[in-house]
């Protein structure tokens, strides 16, 4: 590659370097916009909590006030802004909280944070007070409508109101970040994209083959990022063709497109435990191998593959620890049969995950009782 100025071209291109090419420029259309979507923040329901939707993973963060203890704030070269409810800004009516308005305080509204009304309720009972602004977005002084370059926010609080009896239906002030969990700065971002595209290369039945896909494959081995004995160590990989991560199944490249049917999904028959819009879900999505969390960065490429959407549901909060892993904890689990006991495979330290060698899994979905709920009512 050029390497110049951290060019990831070919040696002698034309034109300007590039550090982030667009190395699977030979996919079909569809697999772009699948590449595409896996770089986004998608935030279920985020409209409501003054998220953006569907923008690159590499902007600003919006941190909860309840958890601005727990978080590195140095992770988020993009920015962030801190969001408070007004029950944990306003002592009283029309009285912040006393570290709010210390000369000290490293969270100041209108600032770096802002704060989010979502009821009718808490509005009357702590309005705005009569200095603020909706939040709006601002270029040299002059109210815009998008963000870009030196786009700035101004102002200290969102309106999220639904409709609540006589009170209308209030909603002001543009989204402010992403969720802090999905952040990947554009870096990370791109490399996972690439070890995403080389995932889709290599399903069952792909129409692309590793010859179109050289530059790709020396961008990542550049970056010691593939390898596929890790990849069958972690489970995104099987036999040398991309797999879903906990069922263990070969995923075939039609269900990159394919929309989902849940006829085959016992344990989602309930409509209730089906995600918002599941139905209109590929077969097969972006699937994280550790759950994304605040405080930690977790969309990078060591944690990315693709795997099926009703494995993403089951999966719900949790790790999903590979067999390897699993008998590198050299736990075995077994059933008593009257006076022997037969093994079925090996679980996790912490009880939560069991696989077996052909690719059943049990997941742990709920703790023991302690003794008072145990014997609730009665104890």
């Amino acid at each position: 590659m050029c390497e110049e100025e951290s060019c990831r071209l070919l040696k002698g291109h034309k034109g300007s370097h590039k550090n982030h090419p667009n190395v699977w420029g030979f996919f079909k259309k569809v697999d772009k916009n699948k590449i595409s979507k896996a770089g986004f923040a998608t935030p279920r329901g985020g409209k409501k909590g003054g998220y953006q939707n569907h923008v690159n993973r590499n902007n600003q963060v919006v941190i909860p006030y309840e958890q601005l203890s727990h978080e590195s704030l140095s992770l988020y070269k993009d920015g962030y802004v801190i969001r408070l409810y007004p029950e944990q800004y306003f002592e009283s009516k029309h009285t912040p909280k006393a570290q709010f308005t210390d000369p000290e305080s490293k969270v100041v509204v209108g600032d770096n944070a802002y704060v989010l009304y979502r009821t009718w309720e808490s509005f009357k009972s702590f309005p705005p007070l009569s200095s603020w602004s909706i939040r709006h977005l601002e270029h040299d002084g002059s109210k815009v409508q998008k963000r870009g370059k030196h786009v700035q926010d101004v102002g200290h609080y969102l309106l999220r109101l639904s409709t609540s009896g006589s009170d209308k239906k209030k909603d002001e002030g543009p989204p402010q970040g992403i969720f802090a969990a999905e952040y990947a700065d554009k870096e990370t971002n791109y490399l996972c994209k690439c070890l995403l595209a080389y995932f889709i290369i290599n399903t069952y039945n792909s129409p692309y083959t590793t010859s179109q896909a050289e530059h790709l494959i020396a961008i990542l081995s550049d970056e010691n990022l593939i390898d596929t004995s890790i990849f069958e160590k972690n489970g995104t990989m099987r036999r040398g063709l991309t797999c879903c991560p906990l069922c263990q199944k070969i995923l075939r490249y039609s269900e990159l497109h394919d929309t989902i049917s849940f006829e085959e999904a016992d344990a989602l028959s309930n409509a209730s435990m089906q995600l918002i819009d599941s139905t209109r879900s590929t077969v097969v999505n972006l699937f994280h191998l550790k759950p994304l969390l605040h405080h930690s960065l977790t969309h990078i490429p060591v944690n990315v593959g693709w795997g099926h959407a009703v494995c993403n549901t089951y999966l719900g909060q949790r790790e999903c620890l590979s067999l390897y892993e699993l008998q590198e904890m050299e736990m075995k689990v077994a059933i008593l049969l009257e006076d022997r006991y037969e093994t079925f495979g090996w679980i996790s330290t912490d009880k939560k995950f069991i696989r077996s060698p052909n690719g059943a899994v049990w997941i742990r979905i709920s703790d023991d009782m302690s003794d008072y709920e145990l014997n609730f009512p009665d104890g």
